[in-house]
C-alpha cells in the first residue's frame, strides 16, 4: 500500500499572485473536480493553499500556474513522521538532522535552499525546531522526547542547560567592521582564552597585521581574522561558515589545517542576512542602472535566464541571500556597456552549480561580445574553466607585489603552483583538477618534471 504523505507542495509567497489570475490551478486540479478541496484559493486570498494528503502529485497545477509558484516534491518514502522543521504551510520542510560528534569535523554541502543554514540554526542553539507544528509550536520537553533514544537528545540536553558552547564565524567577514572596532591584536588577545595566538597568528599569516585596525583590512585579512578569533576561544562547538571565502589557494589550505588542528567539533554555518544599500526591487535596480541591457532579447538570453534572474526580479534587494545577491551583481557588470570588464571574485557566496553556470556565462558573454575581462578568482576549477591567459602575482601578501607578464593557461598555472610547491592531476572520472597528496608518487614525479599543473592521462 502506498505511504499517506509522500510529497511536499511547496508555494511561492512571491510569485503567488490570486489577485492577479483566474485561479488556474483550482480549476484545473482533478481532484478538485472530484469535489474535494485539495486546493483553496479564491481572488481575495493571499495566497493559495494546497493539501498535501489529497494531493496526487499530477503536477496539472504546476504548468498551469502564470507565475510558476508552485511545486511538488515527490519524496523517496514516508517522512511525515521525521520533520524536524518547517516554516508554515507549503514551505520548505526540513526533515532529520545531521549528527554531530565531538573530535570530528562535519561539513555540510548542498545547493542554496536546501535546508543547511535551517539544520544548522537549530544545532547553534539559534533555532528551537517545531517538528513540523508551525502553527502550534512544540515546547522543549515534546522536542526532547521526539529526540529520545538519539544522540540528538543530549545534544539538545546539553544546550538548554548550557552545557554546551558553540562559537560561530559569520560568513560575511565584510560585515565585521561595522560592528568590531580597535586593532587586530587587541581584539586577539581579549578573545584568547586558549594561550594559542600566537601560533594560530602564525599559521594564518596575521603576525605581521596585529597592529592594523579591523576597519582597515582586505577581505582575506578579514577571513582569516575572523577564522583566528574562533580558533583561539574554548568553546564545545565550532561553525565556520565558508571559510574559503577570498583567500587564495595558498591561504585554503592553511585556514584547513589550522581549522583541522582545533580538536572538538567543526561545522559549516550558512547565514542569509546581508544589507545591501539599494532600496527597492531588483527589477528597479536593473531599470536604474542598466536600463537598456535587462530588456534586450540578447542580453536575457545569454545573462539573465542562465543566472535565474527572473525569479527573484520582483524582490526587495535588501531581502536577497547572498548567492542572489551575487547573481544580480554579475548580471549588472555584464549589462554595462564596456571594452574592459573587471570581476572579482564571481564565484563568492555561489553554490557549486550556480559557479558553473557563472563561469559559462562570463566566459560565453565576453566571447560574443569580443571584449576583454580581467577575473580575480580563487575557485581552482573556475580560475581554470574561465582562463585564456594567466597572471601569476608574487611577493608577501599586504607587504609587496609582483605581477608576471601575461602567460598561457598551463604555463600561468604552473608556475603558480610551483611557488606553492603544489601539484594538480586531472581526475580520470570528471576531468577537474585535484591536489596530489604530499610526497605522494604522482606529487614527487610531477615535481622531478617541473609539471605542477594536471596533465593529460
Amino acid at each position: 500500500m502506498a505511504d499517506k504523505n509522500t510529497r511536499i507542495a511547496i508555494v511561492n509567497h512571491d510569485k503567488c499572485k490570486p489577485k492577479k489570475c483566474r485561479q488556474e490551478c483550482k480549476k484545473s486540479c482533478p481532484v478538485v473536480r472530484m469535489g474535494k478541496l485539495c486546493i483553496e484559493v479564491t481572488p481575495q486570498s493571499k495566497i493559495v493553499w494546497i493539501s498535501e494528503s489529497l494531493c496526487i502529485g499530477c503536477g496539472i497545477c504546476i504548468k498551469k500556474c502564470p507565475f510558476g509558484a508552485l511545486s511538488i516534491v515527490n519524496l523517496p518514502s514516508n517522512l511525515e513522521k521525521e520533520t524536524t522543521h518547517r516554516y508554515c504551510a507549503n514551505s520548505f520542510k526540513l526533515h532529520r538532522l545531521p549528527i554531530p560528534r565531538p573530535g570530528e569535523v562535519l561539513g555540510l554541502v548542498g545547493t542554496n535552499g536546501i535546508g543547511k543554514s535551517t539544520a544548522l540554526k537549530i544545532l547553534a542553539g539559534k533555532q528551537k525546531p517545531n517538528l513540523g507544528k508551525y502553527d502550534n509550536p512544540p515546547d522543549w520537553q515534546e522536542i526532547l522526547t521526539y529526540f529520545r533514544g538519539s544522540e540528538l537528545q543530549n545534544y539538545f540536553t546539553k544546550i538548554l542547560e548550557d552545557d554546551l558552547r558553540a562559537i560561530v564565524k559569520p560568513q560575511y567577514v565584510d560585515q565585521i567592521p561595522k560592528t568590531v572596532k580597535g586593532s587586530v591584536g587587541a581584539i586577539l588577545g581579549r578573545k584568547d582564552d586558549t594561550d594559542t595566538q600566537t601560533i594560530v597568528c602564525k599559521q594564518l599569516d596575521l603576525s605581521h597585521l596585529r597592529e592594523r585596525n579591523v576597519e582597515d583590512l582586505s577581505g582575506g585579512e578579514l577571513q582569516r581574522f575572523a577564522c583566528a578569533v574562533v580558533c583561539i576561544q574554548r568553546a564545545d562547538i565550532f561553525m565556520f561558515d565558508e571559510p574559503s571565502s577570498y583567500l587564495d589557494v595558498k591561504q585554503r589550505l592553511k585556514a584547513a589545517i589550522t581549522i583541522r588542528e582545533v580538536p572538538i567539533l567543526n561545522v559549516s554555518y550558512k547565514p542569509q542576512t546581508i544589507s545591501p544599500k539599494f532600496k527597492g526591487s531588483v527589477r528597479a535596480l536593473l531599470h536604474e542602472k542598466i536600463r537598456d541591457a535587462y530588456t534586450h532579447p540578447q542580453f536575457i538570453t545569454d545573462v539573465m535566464k542562465p543566472m535565474q534572474i527572473e525569479s527573484i526580479i520582483d524582490q526587495d534587494v535588501q531581502n536577497l541571500s547572498g548567492g542572489e545577491l551575487q547573481r544580480v551583481a554579475l548580471t549588472l557588470c555584464l549589462g554595462k556597456p564596456a571594452d574592459v570588464y573587471l570581476i572579482d571574485e564571481p564565484s563568492a557566496y555561489l553554490d557549486s552549480e550556480q559557479r558553473l553556470m557563472a563561469a559559462r556565462v562570463i566566459k560565453r558573454y565576453i566571447l560574443h561580445a569580443k571584449k576583454t575581462a580581467f577575473v580575480v578568482e580563487h575557485d581552482f576549477i573556475m580560475a581554470t574553466y574561465l582562463a585564456d591567459r594567466v597572471i601569476v602575482f608574487d611577493g608577501i601578501p599586504s607587504r609587496h607585489t609582483y605581477a608576471n607578464t601575461p602567460q598561457s593557461l598551463l604555463a600561468g598555472m604552473n608556475r603558480f603552483l610551483s611557488l606553492l610547491e603544489i601539484t594538480f592531476r586531472r581526475d580520470p572520472n570528471n576531468f577537474r583538477p585535484r591536489i596530489n597528496k604530499l610526497n605522494s608518487i604522482k606529487d614527487t614525479e610531477q615535481k622531478k618534471s617541473g609539471n605542477y599543473f594536471f596533465l593529460d592521462d
